[in-house]
């Protein structure tokens, strides 16, 4: 109502609810950062297909080895490792993105994905999906 503007937190990076634009867009928010940082022309954020993302966390990391290579048998989900060399509880370590004909489908690929991947480990919690239409 002043006029005053109040920042929680600046972060100049791509944020990781946009990470699914690797697969998903035209330009990537990656790319878009470095266009924008470079003073370049952006690029389109057209999306190219309905895409959802699974993070995967620290919890998902630590108590057993996963099973990396149930992720192979899928041709429509990608993998990303953030290289964090330590697991730790709620710690995003990377994630999935799933792409589809639809979100619906898109959503229900990377869990399923994401339930296989952990199929080694004890049940875990449920973890929301981020999805773009």
């Amino acid at each position: 109502k002043d006029g005053s503007l109040l920042i929680n937190e600046i972060a100049p990076r791509p944020h990781n609810s946009g990470h699914l634009t690797i697969e998903a867009a035209v330009t990537s928010q990656f790319e878009q950062h470095v266009r924008a940082v470079c003073g370049l022309p952006l690029g389109s954020m057209q999306q190219l297909q309905p895409a959802a993302m699974a993070n995967l966390l620290g919890d998902h990391l630590a108590d057993a080895p996963l099973d990396w290579a149930s992720l192979f048998g899928w041709s429509t989900i990608r993998l990303h490792l953030y290289g964090k060399r330590i697991p730790k509880s709620g710690r995003k370590m990377g994630h999935l993105t799933a792409t589809a004909p639809s979100v619906e489908l898109a959503e229900s690929n990377v869990c399923a994905a994401r339930s296989e991947l952990q199929s080694m480990t004890a049940s875990r919690a449920y973890i929301p999906v981020e999805s773009r239409t």
